[in-house]
């Protein structure tokens, strides 16, 4: 009976490995595959050209925050590349909340403002991690194109464009989800599944994007989620003006 219940556990664990096996050959075989290397090329460069020309650009950034539905906080930024290609941003003000007169006014003004302290560390490490995938650098994809982590494939419903999946772009056990318009070579939009300092710490981000008449492709808006704590952040970019 003993011996029985080993040979079917090793029979499971042969199976595994040899579908970890599968799984490892062919996605390093579709990542040498001349079309993938194609689409990959075809996206650092469209990513490179973006990220040259929109250095010659400033615009508004407005972030809204929310906590489990309920507006928090709101801020505008004016935004441009520095030289080290990081978006630099200046605060444009924000409007401040009506003084509420005497003790019960002052209590709920202090109350107001250790709840947004809480959160405010929270958010502020979630624009941290996300800065990391958005935009997607060439190097980082090449690094991805060279570990066997880029899968391609059809974009649902969407004849004219194309999905690259990315596992592992900046964290173990992340995921992020290109959409390319095949003609423009330019990305339309992106999802990334990743986490901050443990996996249950989940983030969930959707991006959209858009082209300037004659400039370049550039991040339209952002939707964040950090699943935790309810905590949503949205983005949204405009009013892009030439230098």
């Amino acid at each position: 009976m003993r011996n029985e219940a080993w040979r079917r556990l090793r029979n499971v664990f042969l199976v595994l490995c040899f579908a970890v096996a599968v799984t490892a050959v062919t996605r390093q075989s579709n990542a040498q595959s001349p079309e993938m290397q194609q689409k990959v090329a075809e996206v650092k460069q469209a990513a490179a050209r973006n990220k040259q020309m929109l250095a010659q650009y400033t615009w508004v950034e407005q972030d809204t925050i929310s906590l489990k539905g309920e507006e928090k906080k709101q801020e505008r930024f004016q935004v441009q590349l520095g030289p080290d290609g990081k978006p630099q941003k200046t605060a444009l003000g924000e409007p401040q909340p009506a003084e509420s007169g005497g003790r019960e006014g002052r209590l709920k003004k202090h109350i107001v403002e250790k709840k947004t302290e809480e959160y405010k560390e929270y958010a502020e490490s979630i624009k941290t991690l996300i800065q990391q995938y958005v935009p997607p650098e060439p190097d980082q994809l090449q690094q991805a194109y060279q570990a066997g982590n880029i899968m391609i494939g059809p974009a649902p419903g969407a004849p004219d464009q194309y999905r690259l999946v990315i596992s592992n772009y900046i964290k173990r056990g992340d995921n992020m989800t290109l959409i390319v318009d095949t003609g423009q070579k330019d990305l339309v939009s992106l999802s990334i599944a990743t986490y901050l300092s443990d996996p249950s710490d989940a983030v969930n981000v959707s991006v959209q994007f858009s082209r300037l008449p004659g400039g370049p492709n550039h991040v339209a808006s952002e939707a964040v989620t950090g699943v935790s704590k309810q905590l949503t952040l949205a983005v949204q970019n405009s009013n892009y003006q030439k230098i």
